[in-house]
């Protein structure tokens, strides 16, 4: 394989491109770019170079590698982060889960809308973004409709909707505006989306002053109503530079992590910022995470800013680079306002990693801390990794089900969560009964998966019943009982309840685990419930069999819309006919 390597090696093209480093599965393992593919793919295979320790990881496992040429090593260094993007290679440098981060687009159509999307779409619209935070973007979202009511419908409607008469759009679907005064505010939305307040403040006091003088009062309240709007907003942001638009670019470590915070800075003011965990760059210089975050953040980031202030200094070829590839200054700044913008940056890149590192150690505990001390309190033979819970949920023994929920290191594994519909107790109340029928089917035959504890919500009546059926198919899992009342532990051949500490992580543990498994029975009852009492009010409609009720439940789902449809809607049923169409609107007209 070494030989085939050294064979490629030799047919290295002078020139530009990218270039693909394979695992022997075929797997892409690192992606790079080059001003010379020949010379920059030999260096990772010559042994007289000192490289990292992840460079020679990574090398040990390349057995193929590939070579995409470019006409220039700016179209390679573009090609270098979509590839990125698109295989997140094991040994580059790349923002973690940057698939989900959400955007603001701006559509392309004559009444353009502005929506929330994770997908960027190459079809003329405008993206803002990526936010790292949906909260945040949802509440920019809310302010921007606040502001600016564009409209938010998918299709045209006949007339103007209550959007329309809560003062939330201005109805282009019935001509209440025209396309030429849509588009000012439009225009406005994306300039306050890119943080040129000024300028929106500068044009809508024009256009006020221009409705007022022309009698178009109507209009000029609204403009000013606007114009308050944008004010209030500006209010709040802080001015910290005369030098215009400038993104500024912080970066930390901390306990292995590394984050980069980015400052954006428009007309002077700071208009918000963004955090990014970047995974891949342990044994990395901040140079060169710094680089890559430049890379991929710009690749799917529109760029606004004349400048862009680093933490570090770039090798030289790299700043040379983006600075052609975005058309913008990169700078290091060393003293003054945006010095100590960068500063500013770097301290809450840090602050971000501080509370990362203490949320998660507050996870830690309530999690696999919590399993620890579970496996410590019940005397339990090894740790309860992965945990079963199961409950039952009926009225007065109807509708009977059962829920078994999994929770692995303390976490929810909700792939593995099974419900039940149980036969054996119908119409009569008896959890014990219902408790045997549901370990039974779960556990009577031998699964591939038994789990480390086995919790039955009950309490030792509960317990005994399930015990039955999991040591009568031999299966020596531990199996305790959880009481609702004070959430007393019963475990296997004692009938004194073990009481764990009030403030241990343990019973808030135990609690969750409870709590989940009823709620996830009791949706799964009521949905049952809905349907049957669904099911019996219609079998009392004359000249509706189980073929017509089946149908018209697969069609609407629910009673309220089997009411509300139409005529035609009806009758486009299959089974349905006009007289049983007929038959079904004088019924529930008469209820």
């Amino acid at each position: 394989m070494f030989d085939d390597l050294l064979t490629k090696l030799k047919t290295l093209p002078n020139s530009p491109g990218v270039y693909l480093m394979k695992d022997i599965r075929g797997k892409i393992i690192y992606v790079g770019k080059a001003r010379v593919l020949k010379n920059r793919v030999r260096q990772y295979f010559q042994s007289n170079k000192n490289h990292g320790a992840k460079v020679k990881a990574m090398v040990a496992k390349v057995a193929d590698f590939e070579t995409i040429v470019t006409s220039t090593e700016v179209e390679a260094l573009i090609l270098e982060c979509n590839l990125i993007k698109k295989y997140r290679p094991r040994y580059n440098i790349s923002l973690k889960d940057d698939k989900t981060y959400p955007y603001l687009r701006l559509t392309a159509e004559d009444f353009p809308r502005i929506i929330l999307t994770r997908r960027v779409i190459h079809d003329g619209s405008k993206y803002f973004g990526p936010y790292t935070s949906g909260l945040a973007v949802k509440e920019t979202l809310q302010l921007l409709r606040k502001i600016f009511p564009l409209r938010t419908c998918k299709t045209f409607a006949k007339r103007p909707c209550l959007e329309f008469h809560i003062k939330r759009c201005l109805a282009p679907c019935a001509q209440k505006i025209s396309r030429e005064e849509y588009m000012q505010l439009v225009n406005a939305a994306e300039k306050f989306l890119e943080g040129r307040t000024s300028q929106i403040e500068r044009e809508l006091s024009s256009r006020m002053n221009d409705a007022a003088q022309s009698l178009n009062f109507e209009l000029a309240a609204h403009l000013r109503d606007v114009l308050l709007a944008v004010r209030k907003v500006v209010e709040k942001q802080k001015i910290v530079t005369d030098s215009g638009d400038v993104d500024a670019i912080g970066l930390a470590r901390l306990d292995g992590e590394t984050c980069a915070q980015i400052f954006f800075v428009r007309d002077g003011k700071v208009i918000g910022r963004e955090n990014f965990l970047l995974s891949g760059t342990d044994d990395e210089s901040d140079s060169q995470a710094v680089t890559e975050f430049v890379k991929q953040y710009y690749t799917r980031a529109k760029i606004s800013a004349a400048e862009i202030l680093l933490p570090v200094t770039l090798s030289a070829q790299d700043a040379e680079l983006l600075s052609k590839w975005l058309g913008v200054k990169l700078i290091v700044p060393k003293r003054g306002v945006k010095r100590s913008l960068v500063e500013m940056a770097n301290q809450n890149a840090e602050k971000f990693l501080a509370e990362e590192s203490a949320r998660r150690q507050i996870t830690d505990s309530q999690t696999f801390g919590a399993v620890e001390e579970l496996k410590t309190l019940l005397n339990l033979p090894k740790l309860p990794r992965r945990m079963e819970c199961f409950d039952i949920s009926h009225i007065q023994g109807a509708e009977t089900v059962a829920s078994m929920v999994v929770f692995d290191n303390g976490v929810p594994d909700k792939k593995s969560y099974r419900r039940f519909k149980i036969r054996s107790a119908e119409g009569k109340p008896d959890d014990f009964l219902s408790m045997r029928e549901v370990t039974s089917r779960r556990y009577g035959k031998i699964p591939a998966d038994l789990p480390d504890l086995i919790v039955i919500d009950g309490g030792l009546g509960q317990l005994n019943s399930a015990l039955e059926i999991i040591r009568g198919a031999g299966h020596d899992v531990p199996v305790i009982g959880l009481a609702k009342q004070f959430e007393l532990i019963f475990v296997e051949g004692s009938s004194i309840p073990i009481e764990l500490p009030r403030d241990s992580q343990a019973l808030k543990l135990m609690q969750r685990i409870r709590d989940e498994a009823h709620r996830f029975a009791i949706t799964y009852h009521r949905k049952l419930r809905r349907a049957r009492n669904l099911k019996s009010e219609l079998n009392n409609v004359p000249g509706i069999g189980v073929k017509r009720r089946t149908e018209l439940l697969k069609k609407f789902g629910s009673l309220a819309k089997i009411k509300a449809a139409s005529v035609d809607e009806l009758i486009n049923v299959p089974n349905m006919t006009r007289s049983a169409v007929e038959s079904l609107k004088k019924f529930f007209s008469a209820t």
